[in-house]
């Protein structure tokens, strides 16, 4: 789960982290109103959608030349200009995709007098099985542009479990940083009450871009990405608070009803498959054969008759779906529950797009029984290679 950066910031404040004044706003008159009470004279406005990019990003009723998704002022005017052309308005950037993003909120914070922009994030080092900093004095850019072009200006450090974060460590992050006297001594206050953050709220990741070495020879975090760990959020009903849904996919959202793992793409396929390395090789073959995956929906291997049923009713509500692939390999998940899932869901909701069926695994059988005397018009397949020929066909040829 993902939340806001103005979220984000008032939770590493809550820990101790430094952070400027600033107040989350929905309308221009609100912007106005707290404008007038932070300290001035520079301000920034900043556009609330879970995506990153936002300076770069472009507002598409506003033209190529139109300034990003976060802006300077220089006073309460330039505020309220700059909020009057933003809300309402849909923001893209390279993460949200060509369709973009409605900016319903903005941050309005207190500017600061920056020297040297830093980079800073922890997150799950899966190599070694540990959290890790990672850490780069090219901040304010793209990290994987950084890693590609100059990697040695990277440094990867994880963290003992058992220990947390050391002196020692702290030592090795402001050495890489660059950090001296004032800077420095932030730093070895600033890094343990970020990985104290991580752990205690289930977080997946902490990216701080840029981490600023002000004038003032003082840290700040100028900017906050966090994104929890989806399993753990039971423990945290304080972050549960903060989920923004006008932020998700509404079909993301029903499928997590149902404990579906679910996320829509931008193809034409529809996918249900059982397993999510299962889901991946049936993605890669339908773009093997030239077409492209409309979702990654995994029902799990123990789904019942009714989380199929709601599968199949979140795929065919997708308009973009122009033909349905159910690729499942029975385990735990039989067969034949997978087959009166998608005979129930097609008797409710009707059939308007092709329909590949590859059952394999526990009540095969069964299952190619039920679908076959359900009198509906499905495609049977023998294998996923099959599969995949005949939905890639089928839909073309629909």
């Amino acid at each position: 789960m993902n939340i806001h950066e103005y979220q984000a910031k008032r939770l590493l404040h809550e820990y101790g982290a430094p952070v400027a004044g600033g107040v989350a706003v929905y309308s221009v008159e609100q912007a106005e109103e707290w404008a007038q009470k932070l300290p001035g004279p520079l301000y920034v406005v900043k556009s609330q959608i879970h995506a990153g990019g936002r300076g770069k990003g472009k507002f598409k009723e506003l033209g190529e030349d139109a300034k990003g998704g976060v802006r300077l002022a220089k006073s309460v005017e330039e505020v309220v200009e700059n909020a009057r052309e933003m809300l309402g308005n849909t923001l893209v950037t390279k993460q949200t995709g060509p369709a973009g993003k409605q900016v319903n909120r903005l941050y309005i914070e207190d500017g600061a007098d920056i020297d040297r922009e830093l980079y800073l994030s922890i997150l799950i080092d899966r190599t070694v099985g540990r959290p890790a900093f990672v850490v780069s004095t090219e901040g304010g850019m793209d990290i994987e542009a950084v890693a590609e072009e100059t990697p040695e200006k990277i440094l990867t450090l994880p963290i003992d479990p058992e220990t947390g974060v050391t002196d020692a460590d702290s030592k090795k992050l402001n050495k890489a940083l660059k950090l001296t006297k004032d800077a420095a001594k932030d730093g070895m206050k600033l890094f343990p009450i970020l990985y104290k953050a991580f752990i205690e709220k289930d977080m997946s990741l902490l990216e701080v871009n840029p981490l600023i070495v002000m004038k003032d020879g003082h840290l700040r975090v100028l900017d906050a990405k966090v994104s929890f760990d989806g399993n753990a959020l039971f423990r945290h009903d304080d972050i549960m608070a903060l989920r923004d849904k006008s932020e998700e996919d509404e079909k993301e959202i029903e499928a997590s009803k149902y404990d579906l793992a679910y996320v829509a793409l931008d193809g034409d396929i529809g996918c249900m498959v059982n397993g999510a390395g299962l889901a991946m090789a049936t993605m890669d073959i339908i773009k093997l054969y030239g077409k492209e995956p409309a979702n990654f929906l995994d029902v799990g291997g123990g789904a019942s008759k009714e989380k199929v049923t709601a599968a199949f009713k979140i795929i065919t509500a997708d308009p973009s779906v122009k033909g349905i692939l159910v690729n499942i390999f029975g385990g735990i998940m039989r067969c034949d529950v997978i087959a009166e899932g998608v005979v129930a869901a097609v008797k409710e909701v009707g059939l308007k797009v092709p329909l590949v069926v590859r059952l394999e695994g526990t009540n095969v059988e069964k299952g190619k029984e039920i679908i076959n005397e359900s009198g509906l018009n499905v495609i049977a397949a023998d294998d996923l290679d099959d599969a995949a020929q005949k939905i890639v066909k089928a839909v073309e040829d629909a």
